[in-house]
């Protein structure tokens, strides 16, 4: 009996490995993912990478981002923050949630907060490249920060189930339902791009977007380039929220829009020195 259950173990675990391992190929090769919401229960919903393969897609060997410094507002910092927000299901845990709705639920503290793109002053943005003498207007100016898409992601090497992965294009985007909460990658990534859910996110959420979908209590989330809206053709939300003051493009087309403006620009990145080799450029 114990030699036959032995037996049984070990077939079901070679079984499954095969299954993650397929899974895992279709996935990190696919050229174009969209998030499918799957109703379920009150507006929960499941993320489940599919091919996209749609003939308006936007593609690119590498895609990166860069910010003009210049165009930056508070009231642009406000509309983008805002634009991924709602375009992503994040919430705003300083809410009050739906007292007949979900009942025995209050706001959570200020420290929980889930952050996909936000602001950050200049000393924390760029730590390693403060200066006594550097001008006032960088002092007071909000940086908007994110994900960096890193060519050489350190979080994609320190998940230890694949749930963050780098796709072809060079987006860093992650699989929710692989995702174990280890926070692994929290730790590995030297720019705080990532945040987890300790509780439901669900009552928190003004207006659920039924396109995207809602990460249960346990998982680490972060921006993902809007590769959703680039599979429909669509520009990311930040960029259309932004006046101008974010691009994406191809990073390695010359003649792509994001190649002229660091042709034409002074632009740094956020602690390059560390070989992470950042996507994100800011002109200066």
């Amino acid at each position: 009996m114990k030699k036959s259950r032995k037996s049984f173990l070990k077939k079901s675990r070679r079984s499954f490995l095969k299954a993650a391992g397929i899974s895992a190929v279709a996935i990190g090769a696919a050229p174009a993912i969209k998030a499918v919401a799957v109703a379920s229960g009150g507006g929960s919903a499941s993320s489940i990478p599919v091919v996209s393969p749609k003939a308006e897609a936007l593609t690119a060997k590498r895609w990166g981002m860069v910010i003009d410094t210049s165009k930056i507002t508070d009231e642009v910092v406000e509309g983008v923050t805002a634009a991924c927000r709602n375009a992503h299901n994040i919430p705003d845990f300083t809410i009050e949630p739906d007292a007949e709705k979900y009942p025995n639920t209050r706001p959570a503290k200020k420290m929980q907060e889930i952050k996909w793109i936000w602001e950050e002053h200049y000393q924390y943005a760029f730590p390693e490249m403060e200066d006594e003498f550097l001008a006032e207007k960088y002092k007071s100016l909000p940086f908007l920060v994110t994900c960096n898409h890193c060519k050489n992601a350190p979080c994609v090497q320190a998940c230890p189930t694949k749930a963050t992965f780098k796709r072809e294009d060079g987006i860093v985007i992650m699989d929710f339902h692989r995702c174990i909460g280890c926070r692994f990658c929290m730790a590995a990534c030297p720019y705080g791009s990532r945040s987890f859910n300790f509780r439901d996110s669900r009552p928190f959420i003004e207006k659920i977007n039924p396109e995207f979908p809602v990460r249960s209590k346990g998982v680490v989330e972060k921006c993902n380039l809007c590769a959703e809206r680039l599979a429909k053709g669509e520009q990311p939300a930040c960029v259309e929220a932004s006046e101008g003051a974010i691009v994406v493009g191809d990073l390695e087309n010359p003649e792509s829009e994001v190649r002229v403006l660091l042709n034409e620009n002074y632009a740094i990145r956020r602690k390059q020195e560390l070989g992470t080799e950042p996507s994100v450029y800011y002109i200066m």
